[in-house]
């Protein structure tokens, strides 16, 4: 009886140390969750987008001295940029993960390419984010490819800052720049401080919310952080620094600012029907650490994510997240590759057991690593909003949901069709198997996409990519990371459609004659067409057939 009472009391006991222990486990997972800041940067190229991303590691700590784009010869290199072809030519071509703490806050810096021949990653990387920065070039205003992301971004719901950037050059009118963000994207803004002069009369930021005027000081050519003075917008030191008209239109401005007393709305910036407006300059540090200060505060922790099973908080205590990148060759020296999970729920824990939602296979997840650009460290644990790089991860693709428990869809990653195409040649046979596991890793990416004729004996492939540029790279990297040397003969396609119906229907199916019957990795039909004419006519041709423009899941 009284061993029986006992047993019964240390059952309690342990059931009660176990609650406890999940609840102590829960309040972390929430406490995480709120320091948690993930975002992207997003710009048309050439508006300064890596830059800014070099000056808020600098102010985050992660770097001690900033590189910049220009100027690479004499100027360290981004650390967003690791390939050495982004070293060489200057630009980003592949998204990369920038870890980084700052002011008791986790930020994980999605930094995407900003040429449009790369924008499909970019898209991609946008479904991994919870909050945007754009930047916008100040005497350019809104551009092309900065309308596009920005499309994207509103689909998404996404919440977005603008950062005007290069003020420290001739720019445009300040409220030209606002009236135009309003008008061409219909959003409206609310700018968050105002600049003082531009160009060689760029001085500094007004703050509304404040009062006060951040007057700022070269340093270093902008590679330490920039000198601050605060001081009275409407005293004589602030008026001796610039001409007297530019002071005049800055009182102004400033005045209305303050007569319209407009305050910021976070939950209509969450709605994405209003974007905080921030001026400065990142070459020289202007304005970037009052940015980086606010953008913390505004931003949102990780939201409930969308699924099969509708909206899924992020404090649900099983462990899920999803694959929205694959990267191979990181690291050359060891030709491996990385899938790039968002964790969306629970603890991520080392060596944790999970399944693939797709396989049902169970993967042990035994070398995760933490991402700083190329530079890595292992991940004992991560929380909602951040992101684990998993090494050798060959059977996962992308848009893959890990689950600890029941299995979760999160919502799909798209494929884009290609829009350039070109037929690629190996002629030395002997490279051939290089040259076949090469494509496999590159398509398996996402950056390229693979089509087989299939009633060509020789099955030499076809290469789609949204940009031409997206050739080079794999030229590039086919050369310097395989030994393998390629031609690349154009082809006159155009368009690529999947081609859906039933077994009957596509046996008999028959394109127009200038297209083109192919079948994509997974041995699904595509069809590539010259124009949108030849399209409409073979659709009208056969009409029990689908012809999608986004590969079918």
């Amino acid at each position: 009886m009284d061993d029986n009472t006992q047993t019964n009391a240390e059952v309690v006991d342990n059931g009660q140390v176990a609650a406890t222990n999940a609840l102590a486990v829960d309040e972390r997972i929430e406490k995480e969750i709120r320091r948690r800041r993930t975002f992207a940067i997003i710009s048309h190229p050439d508006a300064g987008k890596t830059t800014l991303t070099e000056k808020l590691l600098l102010y985050g700590g992660a770097v001690n001295l900033a590189g910049v784009v220009r100027a690479r010869r004499s100027q360290n290199s981004a650390a967003s940029d690791f390939m050495e072809i982004e070293k060489q030519r200057g630009i980003s071509v592949s998204s990369t993960v920038l870890s980084f703490e700052y002011n008791g806050c986790l930020l994980n810096l999605l930094d995407t390419p900003g040429h449009q021949d790369f924008s499909e990653d970019t898209y991609r990387t946008l479904l991994a984010v919870d909050s945007v920065i754009m930047v916008l070039d100040a005497a350019k205003g809104i551009e092309a490819q900065t309308l596009k992301l920005f499309e994207v971004c509103k689909r998404r719901h996404i919440p977005m800052v603008t950062f005007i950037n290069k003020l420290d050059r001739p720019s445009l009118d300040p409220l030209e720049l606002t009236g135009e963000i309003e008008r061409v994207l219909n959003v409206h803004t609310v700018p968050m401080n105002w600049p003082l002069g531009s160009g060689e009369h760029f001085k500094g930021v007004f703050e509304p919310s404040t009062g006060r005027l951040h007057l700022f000081e070269r340093r270093d050519h902008g590679a330490r952080k920039a000198e601050v003075k605060i001081v009275d917008p409407h005293s004589e030191e602030v008026a001796s620094l610039v001409p007297s008209d530019i002071f005049q239109n800055f009182s102004e401005e400033i005045e209305l600012l303050q007569l319209a007393g407009e305050e910021f709305d976070k939950e209509a910036f969450y709605r994405g029907e209003i974007t905080p407006v921030f001026f400065g300059s990142a070459l020289t540090n202007f304005g970037v650490q009052l940015f980086l200060d606010q953008f913390i505060d505004m931003v949102p922790s990780p939201p409930a994510r969308n699924s099969d099973k509708g909206l899924i908080p992020p404090e649900t205590p099983s462990f899920s997240g999803f694959v929205f990148k694959i990267q191979a060759d990181m690291n050359p020296r060891h030709r491996d590759r990385v899938a790039f999970l968002r964790i969306c729920t629970g603890r991520f824990e080392r060596g944790m057991k999970v399944h693939c939602a797709r396989t049902g296979e169970v993967i042990r997840l035994t070398y995760p690593q933490r991402l700083f650009a190329q530079e890595r460290e292992t991940v004992d644990e991560a929380f909602p909003g951040d992101v684990v790089g998993l090494v050798n991860s060959g059977e996962l693709v992308l848009g893959d949901t890990l689950v600890e428990g029941e299995d979760v869809h999160y919502d799909p990653i798209p494929l884009f069709p290609p829009e350039h195409f070109c037929r690629v040649i190996v002629d030395d046979p002997s490279r051939r198997k290089q040259f076949n596991k090469a494509l496999d890793l590159l398509q398996r990416e996402g950056a390229i996409q693979i089509f087989w004729p299939p009633e060509e004996s020789t099955r030499m492939p076809i290469m789609g990519a949204v940009g031409q540029l997206q050739f080079e790279v794999v030229a590039h990297r086919l050369k310097t990371d395989y030994g393998v040397d390629a031609r690349f003969e154009p082809m006159s396609f155009r368009l690529a459609r999947w081609v859906v119906g039933t077994p009957e229907d596509l046996e008999t199916f028959e394109p127009s004659r200038l297209a083109l019957k192919v079948a994509d990795g997974n041995d699904r039909l595509v069809c590539l067409f010259p124009s949108e004419w030849d399209l409409d006519y073979t659709a009208e041709r056969n009409p029990k057939l689908q012809f999608l423009s986004v590969s079918p899941r």
